[in-house]
């Protein structure tokens, strides 16, 4: 679901489309006309009616899917090698390579398109796929048509082409060999339980960082490392080597980050699905609709191109947006929203303008300061956009693709996700005075939560056996710096925090004051429980006390950890102040931060400042869609609506 991919086989895509009036692309005769060879393939299966079926379904999609190549994409792969041996941090990884082989673009790969596919290959992996399917027990209950767009492709994205069924299926098929007899085992969701279990006990090496290429193909099965949709093609590596139907879940965006998000799904003898993920905390295989994220829309990867879907736009290809123009996928959302599917209409009065009857209309949500598209329908003059299938608690913007650019038509609104009502952010009330503490969700920082339960305490026992509790933290700290006013006559020479249960003592910095308006720290020795997770050793209990908000200690065990002061003498204890370990996404001394709040289609500026402590003061409309841009340094930024006196991020 790249864009960029998308633009630089536009011109082969329409190259192949001008061999026939059919909008979604070129005929079988087309095709063989382009690349003769594979005639060999069609020839091979004549007396196999099912062989030659699933070989005609191959070819006729070719033309939709291809290849990065080049010896950049070498370089590329290392990134996922050295990390998956577990020994390097990510950034590490990334800054060795970088210095090794230099910056890794794009645009230093070739693009090869499939159809000129080499005719062997596409039989090896035909003959692998049916021996997979017609051996197995579950085979009898995987239709042939879940077969072909699950079982049967070559390929999971866009990575280099090279033969995997045969190795992968005799690393895990005999650990099926002592279920296979099993009555069981004609479910495919039996099975599929089986080899989730056994996949989310290996440790897996998650980040981000690498997101920058193709994917790196079936070498994930042995690496096991990289971001959800790596792990999301280790699991169709090996479910499809095994003749097990498995699919690609996406969402375009997801409805409260900035980023698209993938997982998994299989399914039973009847043909219903299930979610999963190796990244999720359980291997258990969970009913669509139970899934919590707010998702707004979910598609489901296909190897065939969604034709229905491209003649349903009536445009040509070009006209539409780059997400939509073939789509190897289809609309799943209605089995993940449940009952709280919706159908989504906006009357034409929330437009900005008169759209033509008939123009495509597409679903935004928010990425970063932009607004990508998730979702298309065709404009009725009389109703408006009506949108089928659409899960709420996401907020929405409707635009139009003209000229290779999205034309916002809507101003932002709330869907509800219980109600089905909408809420429009409004831009035009009077101002009002609001408080900035972060600028992304305190949700995605796990650290922050860990500080629930934990507790202040002071002791004249430096093993702590006699202890008086000083504070006692009750909600998770929403700030960088946070004050607790401590109410106690005792006099105490140690002092220190203690992790509660399954925290690993997380926590970047305490101060301890004897009087609540000291602005001097009380001093003394650094104690605590030694040992720390991580590959290098730079997340001990020392760092409490460093002064530096963003190193933490990070305690190896997940219970016990604990981090304080010896004061060489009894001091009363009025004020503490601590910072959670974070993610860096508080309000930062002296960084450059600017308010944005949308207005008329735009992201207008409420003004630049440099704060000289963890908040900042702004004047915005009352009720505004807000963002928050740090110019100084990081990444995670996200929108969000000021109300009852705290951020809500969406």
């Amino acid at each position: 679901m790249k864009e960029y991919s998308n633009l630089l086989i536009i011109f082969f895509f329409l190259t192949l489309a001008s061999c026939t009036k059919d909008p979604v692309g070129p005929s079988l005769e087309d095709i063989l006309s382009i690349n003769p060879k594979l005639q060999v393939v069609l020839d091979k299966y004549q007396d196999d009616s099912l062989k030659y079926r699933a070989a005609v379904f191959l070819i006729e999609n070719l033309p939709f899917h291809y290849s990065y190549e080049g010896e950049a994409l070498n370089d590329y792969l290392k990134l996922f090698e050295l990390h998956g041996k577990g020994t390097m941090y990510p950034d590490k990884v990334l800054d060795s390579i970088k210095r090794a082989c230099g910056p890794f673009h794009l645009d230093r790969l070739e693009v090869k398109g499939d159809i000129h596919i080499d005719p062997g290959y596409l039989i090896e992996n035909i003959e692998w796929a049916f021996k997979v399917w017609r051996e197995q027990p579950w085979g009898k209950n995987v239709s042939f048509e879940d077969f072909c767009e699950f079982v049967l492709p070559y390929r999971v994205g866009d990575e280099r082409l090279e033969s995997w069924r045969e190795r992968i299926y005799n690393k895990y098929n005999p650990l099926l060999d002592s279920i296979r007899g099993l009555l069981e085992a004609e479910d495919p969701k039996y099975i599929s339980q089986i080899l989730m279990d056994t996949l989310h006990k290996a440790p897996v090496y998650f980040t981000e960082l690498f997101s920058f290429g193709p994917h790196y193909g079936p070498k994930v099965v042995d690496w096991r490392s990289g971001s959800c949709v790596n792990f999301t093609d280790l699991q169709l590596y090996v479910f499809r080597a095994l003749g097990l139907p498995c699919s690609e879940e996406i969402m375009l965006i997801r409805g409260n980050k900035n980023v698209p998000h993938y997982w998994n799904a299989v399914f039973d003898k009847d043909g219903n699905s299930y979610r999963c993920s190796i990244l999720d905390p359980t291997s258990e295989l969970n009913s669509p609709d139970n899934y919590w994220d707010p998702k707004g829309k979910v598609y489901r990867r296909t190897f065939s191109v969604n034709r229905e879907m491209i003649r349903a736009m009536g445009k040509k290809a070009e006209d539409q947006h780059p997400s939509f123009r073939y789509p190897c996928f289809r609309d799943v959302t209605a089995i993940y929203a449940g009952g709280k599917n919706r159908k989504l209409i906006v009357d034409p009065k929330k437009l900005y303008g008169t759209l033509k009857n008939g123009e495509p209309v597409y679903l935004c949500v928010a990425s970063f300061m932009n607004w990508a598209p998730i979702g298309w329908c065709r404009y009725d003059r009389r109703q408006g956009a009506v949108f089928e299938d659409v899960e709420g608690d996401v907020i929405f913007r409707l635009g139009t693709y003209d000229n290779g650019e999205m034309r916002m038509q809507s101003d932002p609104f709330l869907l509800e996700r219980e109600s089905g009502e909408m809420r429009f952010f409004p831009s035009d009330r009077e101002e009002v005075e609001v408080t900035l503490l972060h600028k992304y969700e305190l949700y995605f920082e796990p650290f922050v939560r860990r500080m629930v339960d934990g507790v202040f305490e002071g002791s004249n026992d430096p093993y702590f056996n006699k202890k008086d509790t000083l504070f006692i933290i009750k909600e998770f700290p929403e700030r960088l710096w946070n004050v607790a006013r401590v109410n106690s006559d005792g006099a105490y020479r140690y002092v220190r925090y203690y992790g509660p249960k399954d925290s690993y003592c997380n926590i970047s910095e305490v101060a301890f004051y004897a009087s609540a308006a000291d602005s001097v720290p009380l001093k003394g020795k650094i104690i605590g429980t030694p040992g720390c997770n991580g590959l290098d050793n730079s997340h001990e209990y020392t760092n409490v006390f460093d002064g530096d908000p963003y190193t933490s200690f990070d305690y190896s065990q997940p219970t016990g950890g604990w981090a304080g002061l010896d004061l060489g003498s009894p001091y009363s204890i009025s004020k503490i102040v601590f910072t959670p370990r974070n993610r860096d996404n508080f309000i930062r001394t002296d960084d450059e931060y600017e308010l944005f709040y949308c207005h008329g289609g735009e992201w207008t500026s409420a003004g630049r400042v440099r704060p000289h402590s963890d908040s900042l003061l702004y004047k915005v409309p009352e009720g505004a869609l807000l963002y928050l841009k740090d110019h100084t340094r990081g990444k995670d930024e996200r929108i969000f609506e000021y109300k009852d006196g705290k951020q809500r991020f969406w």
